[in-house]
């Protein structure tokens, strides 16, 4: 039986010298699934904005090749390769939930035969609130107009075919699939593309929240033909506490002229936009989208980590590090720790991301996140009673892995 060695993995690791390029918190930081580490060169990057802004004031909008007029275009491209999109399909702006409240602006158009919404039961609250308070700007009821799926009786996570057969169920009045691509809780990798051919197949237009997703599993949402999608940045892709969001709208929707959208001025023609004229001119890109200009010193940030996924190779060789990473967390905690802790989190790696949901099968769930705090150990608690942890592979060793479930073995004693 071959013997799983921490050191000799992180020896073998191609990835290794990334952790390098991040500034950790003192301990075993496993939180990256709720606020990414800070890469190194963010503050390189984040000073030459202040420097500018210095020296240049008002003019920084429109001086060099960091202008700002323009800086959202310098995330673009790298957005796109990590979820992929064209670059047409992907910008970043604003945060999730506003980016998910414009977009059911455009693709949610409910009419008396065909106005509900297909969420899984344990959504995000604030996808819930979002979804809820869309179907009643609309003047209908979520009573009626909000679907729910879930797991079965005695399960943890979605099965497939359920969600296939719900969207079925409800095809002739279903205006809208709004899913995670990433459940929050469980960890849990929805099939997308299933999901997408499945509600496109009934009628309905699909989209999904992709805050636990993107940076963590491959994706290809022009591929699979997916509608519209909103993320955050400030998890997997490191980008600061509440940083810019971004967008996807799929490329055969974005000129579409009859499709209803708020209007802000930064989504006009640039040709056109500084001549103060209230013509709007739609720019021919999901660029159309935004309503304000963009947050720059965030985006630096965003910039600075977008910079190393790609010298990393991008989603790829960070996912193959990824699975062996959670295998061997999974092998340490059935070796170790079988009888106190059950993993939530799906056993098979296509339906998984970095994260683990960690129950505590014996003893007090809380007193045990708690002695792992006391122990320096970074994880999060997510009620009733899940302790979650996610070994992210541009900055987590699978020594960190192993000194866990160290921890985890010795409080659950």
């Amino acid at each position: 039986m071959t013997v799983l060695r921490a050191d000799q993995l992180d020896a073998d690791d191609p990835l290794a010298g990334f952790r390098q390029e991040f500034e950790l918190p003192t301990g075993i930081y496993l939180v990256g699934n709720s606020l990414g580490a800070l890469p190194r060169t963010a503050r390189s990057y984040l000073n030459t904005e202040l420097d500018r802004w210095s020296t240049l004031g008002a003019e920084g909008h429109f001086t060099g090749n960091l202008a700002w007029r323009d800086y959202h275009e310098l995330l673009t491209d790298q957005l796109a390769t990590l979820v992929g999109a064209r670059p047409v399909e992907v910008v970043a702006m604003n945060a999730l939930t506003v980016n998910l409240h414009l977009l059911m602006v455009s693709f949610y158009q409910p009419r008396a035969d065909r106005h509900k919404i297909l969420i899984e039961d344990h959504a995000f609250p604030s996808d819930h609130f979002a979804v809820e308070s869309q179907i009643r700007q609309r003047g209908y009821d979520p009573a009626q107009s909000l679907i729910t799926i879930g797991p079965r009786p005695g399960e943890e996570t979605l099965r497939e075919e359920d969600i296939l057969a719900a969207i079925a169920e409800h095809g002739d009045s279903l205006a809208m699939v709004l899913l995670p691509g990433v459940q929050y809780f469980t960890g849990q990798v929805l099939p997308m593309r299933a999901i997408t051919d499945a509600g496109h197949a009934v009628g309905a237009v699909v989209g999904f929240d992709l805050a636990h997703a993107v940076g963590n599993i491959p994706l290809e949402l022009h591929e699979w033909g997916v509608d519209f999608a909103a993320w955050c940045t400030y998890k997997y892709l490191n980008s600061g506490p509440g940083s810019v969001g971004a967008a996807y709208v799929h490329e055969r929707h974005v000129a579409d002229p009859d499709l209803p959208r708020f209007l802000g001025w930064w989504g006009t023609a640039t040709a056109t936009r500084f001549k103060m004229d209230t013509t709007f001119e739609p720019i021919p890109t999901v660029e159309a989208w935004q309503v304000s200009n963009a947050p720059v010193l965030p985006m630096a940030v965003l910039r600075a980590s977008l910079d190393l996924f790609e010298a990393a190779g991008g989603m790829v060789p960070l996912r193959a590090k990824s699975e062996k990473q959670i295998a061997f967390l999974d092998h340490l905690l059935a070796q170790r720790l079988g009888s106190r802790i059950t993993s939530i989190t799906p056993t098979a790696a296509a339906d998984r991301g970095c994260q683990v949901a960690l129950r505590v099968t014996a003893g007090d769930g809380r007193r045990v996140f708690r002695e792992l705090q006391n122990a320096n150990v970074h994880c999060d608690w997510r009620e009733p009673d899940v302790i979650r942890a996610a070994p992210v592979p541009l900055y987590n060793t699978f020594a960190d892995i192993e000194q866990f479930i160290d921890i985890l073995d010795e409080v659950t004693q």
